[in-house]
């Protein structure tokens, strides 16, 4: 996927025209999250990407499992992960360092489903943004999901039950 988001930046730039451009629809969300500080920033990221539609992958893509890019993620809309693949990207671009997130993969005890959120450990704190999820919670204000994995783009982490 980060392959693919790398040539797809690359292409966007070059033909980027006008409003509808959706690298610079999504710039304009990175220079205003690189304008806010701390958990505003997290706050306004989630809620931005929040805004777009969720679809599964076998109806967006014919396949059980896709990693969108951001590029594909305003064109086609997508599933758990890939709001949290955006956020992440969305994020580092605004400066919040790799090293802080972690996109984790996690049973959902409630619905009994995997699902994907963002981990971003901030002052001492691990807030998770989910796309279930308006506003931006701490880890342990959420009872129902247990960590399988979790990765960013050099590291992955295997957890294992409390």
């Amino acid at each position: 996927m980060l392959v693919r988001e790398a040539g797809q930046r690359r292409q966007m730039q070059a033909k980027c025209t006008g409003e509808d451009c959706l690298y610079l629809q999504w710039q304009r969300i990175i220079m205003q999250a690189k304008s806010l500080t701390g958990f505003q920033r997290l706050s306004f990221v989630n809620r931005e990407i929040n805004r777009t539609s969720y679809i599964i992958d076998p109806q967006n893509w014919n396949k059980d499992d896709y990693w969108e890019t951001p590029y594909e993620f305003f064109v086609y809309s997508g599933d758990c992960e890939d709001f949290a693949i955006t956020k992440y990207l969305t994020l580092k671009a605004a400066g919040v360092p790799e090293e802080a997130m972690r996109i984790v993969i996690l049973q959902d005890l409630n619905l009994n489903e995997v699902h994907s959120v963002l981990a971003v450990s901030l002052d001492g704190e691990n807030y998770i943004l989910d796309n279930q999820f308006p506003q931006v919670m701490t880890d342990r204000a959420i009872h129902h999901y247990q960590p399988i994995y979790s990765i960013n783009e050099h590291h992955w982490w295997r957890h294992t039950p409390n």
